[in-house]
């Protein structure tokens, strides 16, 4: 595994990086291509019920083997409108404020600058940004706080970027942005050690991209910077398997080792349970898991 920061500086916590972690999708949106993934959480009508399904879930993805949570309100799948900011924030508010007494890192999944503020200004632990603070203030408001920060790179806009997707050199668009990004951020003031990349798999690329960007994933540590990697049910599986986003578990699974395999330090999922287990078989086969005893 290409070693790069051994350490994730967050707002509470120093996230260690010498084995790869799970991040736990946990969607707060009623139009999300997989808001829940649980059986046995019943469905509640109201808004203390979808509050209570999304902090079951939550809970379930930790008990399954998730070190991280990532808390999103605003689906950002290809052709997804824009969730209004207030509508944005109540949907998420109580969430957080439940999960982040829980004593595992937080991150919330927004773009939006009055989002952070008040997320971070609760106490959350990380910002994952698909613009990559590129929105008005985004960069004023993270630099303000000292909390973990993920860069991603993204073509176009959600509801336009599968419409036309890049042209070119993926490998090389992907390190020139995100290059532009961090030294960004460290103008403003944010220290190199809280800062995570992301290529962004399946944001205004084609298939063929999202491949490469995963054959050719060690060339994408920008500065020796951490890598989270998000392969997750995407459609680019879809279109080489053939199974709907409901049945591209396995595939995600395989995708998430390759990932680690080539270096990622943070795995973004739907499903943490059996990747859980890949992880565990993994660590095992590269020497990083704990000793074995004979039966």
């Amino acid at each position: 595994m290409t070693q790069s920061f051994s350490v994730w500086k967050t707002t509470r916590f120093e996230i260690d990086l010498l084995r790869p972690k799970i991040m736990a999708i946990v969607n707060v949106t009623p139009d999300s291509f997989a808001t829940h993934t649980m059986s046995d959480v019943a469905t509640q009508s109201g808004a203390q019920g979808w509050i209570q399904n999304s902090l079951d879930h939550a809970a379930f993805q930790l008990k399954a083997g998730a070190d991280l949570l990532d808390i999103g309100a605003e689906s950002t799948r290809p052709g997804a409108g824009m969730v209004p900011l207030e509508e944005e924030w109540r949907r998420l508010e109580p969430v957080l404020k439940e999960v982040i007494t829980w004593g595992v890192p937080v991150s919330v999944d927004t773009y939006k600058p009055e989002i952070m503020l008040r997320a971070l200004e609760m106490g959350v632990d990380i910002i994952n940004d698909i613009w990559a603070l590129r929105q008005s203030r985004a960069l004023e408001v993270v630099s303000r706080f000292e909390c973990g920060v993920c860069l991603m790179h993204m073509h176009a806009e959600p509801k336009t970027m599968q419409l036309s997707p890049m042209q070119g050199d993926v490998v090389a668009q992907v390190n020139a942005f995100l290059g532009e990004r961090v030294q960004s951020c460290l103008a403003q003031g944010i220290e190199k050690g809280r800062l995570m990349l992301d290529p962004g798999i399946g944001f205004g690329k084609t298939v063929a991209q999202n491949f490469t960007l995963l054959r050719q994933q060690n060339l994408l540590h920008i500065q020796h910077l951490p890598l989270l990697i998000g392969w997750s049910r995407k459609s680019s599986l879809g279109a080489v398997t053939g199974q709907e986003v409901d049945q591209r578990v396995n595939s995600s699974v395989v995708a998430a080792v390759l990932a680690m395999e080539r270096g990622a330090q943070v795995i973004r999922v739907h499903d943490v349970a059996p990747t859980m287990e890949a992880l565990q078989v993994w660590l095992h086969a590269s020497g990083l898991g704990p000793p074995l005893h004979a039966r």
